[in-house]
């Protein structure tokens, strides 16, 4: 039976769940996922958890948070005065941002406190400080 090793390229259907139960992302209903092992497509726990199955092969992984999206880090939470935001821009709670870093890469923020002279945004991943468990099926190595 071939298994799956660094370097193949799989599909994988996947339901992402937290600890709780609540699912966050699921391939259920679209086309699998596919990515190259150990190509830094997808998150380290993943990657592990999917290495070693064969084809048609169900199993439930958990993913501690230092191999998922790392921990919630303080480092990455802004406080921007309100005057800095373009005039269109009106920021509420809940609300995605885009900001252009100094190194041209853009970076997704979400808003999470609107005070009369600030905004705060919070850098981090929405799963960050999270384990996470996956139901995995292996569709294919290629």
């Amino acid at each position: 039976m071939i298994q799956v090793k660094s370097g193949d390229t799989v599909k994988v259907h996947y339901t992402g769940k937290l600890e709780d139960g609540t699912v966050f992302d699921s391939s259920a209903g679209r086309d699998p996922l596919e990515f190259k092992i150990g190509g830094g497509q997808v998150i380290k726990g993943f990657d592990t958890g999917v290495t070693g199955m064969a084809v048609k092969e169900k199993k439930t992984i958990n993913i501690p948070v230092d191999e998922a999206y790392g921990q919630h880090r303080a480092d990455m939470i802004l406080e921007i005065p309100k005057a800095q935001f373009p005039e269109d821009i009106k920021p509420e709670e809940g609300h995605k941002l885009q900001l252009r870093q100094q190194n041209g890469q853009i970076m997704v923020v979400t808003v999470t406190k609107v005070a009369d002279e600030s905004v705060t945004l919070d850098a981090n991943h929405h799963l960050a400080g999270k384990p996470l468990v996956f139901d995995l099926e292996l569709v294919e190595i290629k």
